[in-house]
């Protein structure tokens, strides 16, 4: 099945007024690869009602929300705040947020839920520590993981996505073998096929993880690599833009 790949940059908590000329050039290019390949951009929740407004119909998202609608939550921000902000899309359940937050994977499916209710398109990420696959569970791990973090509805199609991040590549440098990631892609496929059913297959399954310019290529020609999560490498046009190109052919 082909599935357009999706290359979303993560910009976590880097981003002001003064980067939205880094937004523009990144929304110009992409509108010039439209139809080739999806491309979207998550940034810290003050800078997405300005951002959205900088460039009208391009995606722009969120790094998190609050499964519950509305209520005594200080500090987080719900599926209608993202969208009247001008977010299409959000991130849940980030290693980062997993880990500094102590977010379960029922937290993160109960997140899933309720931005695919609302109409946003939802990103969910799974990813093993350097212990895990060192010790050769990653495998086991990864699809635990994503069978109790998988909405329940609602996630066939283009508007839901899964991002493996092994969590030992987030901003290391360090990346595995395209063998490794072609037997964790297949892995995460066929348990969205177990949930979903045929549906499963349009699901796009992501990487993520020291994703840069060098290597977007050669991480984009494998097997159910449809598209990257891209972290420190989307914070600039002039690297994020070349790994999109990459994507694109």
């Amino acid at each position: 099945m082909t599935r357009r790949k999706l290359v979303a940059g993560n910009w976590k908590m880097h981003g002001t007024s003064a980067d939205l000329d880094e937004i523009r050039a990144i929304a110009d290019a992409a509108e010039r690869l439209k139809g080739r390949v999806d491309v979207a951009l998550c940034v810290p929740a003050t800078l997405i009602h300005r951002a959205s407004d900088a460039v009208p119909g391009f995606p722009i998202g969120g790094q998190d929300l609050h499964h519950q609608e509305k209520g005594a939550h200080t500090g987080d921000i719900c599926a209608a705040m993202l969208h009247d902000a001008g977010a299409s899309l959000v991130i849940v359940g980030h290693s980062e947020r997993r880990d500094a937050h102590r977010e379960e994977d029922e937290h993160v499916r109960a997140k899933a839920e309720s931005g695919l209710r609302s109409g946003l398109s939802v990103i969910l990420c799974v990813g093993e520590s350097d212990a895990d696959r060192s010790a050769g569970r990653a495998v086991e791990v990864v699809s635990r993981q994503l069978d109790a973090s998988l909405p329940r509805e609602g996630a066939a199609g283009s508007n839901f996505s899964v991002a493996y991040e092994p969590i030992w590549a987030i901003g290391t440098g360090k990346i595995p073998s395209t063998a490794e990631i072609a037997e964790m892609h297949s892995a995460l496929r066929e348990r969205l096929i177990a949930a979903y059913g045929a549906e499963g297959q349009s699901v796009r399954i992501l990487y993520g993880g020291s994703v840069k310019p060098s290597n977007a290529s050669e991480i984009f020609a494998i097997d159910d690599v449809d598209g990257a999560l891209v972290g420190g490498a989307s914070l600039k046009a002039s690297d994020f833009l070349p790994i999109v190109e990459a994507a694109a052919t």
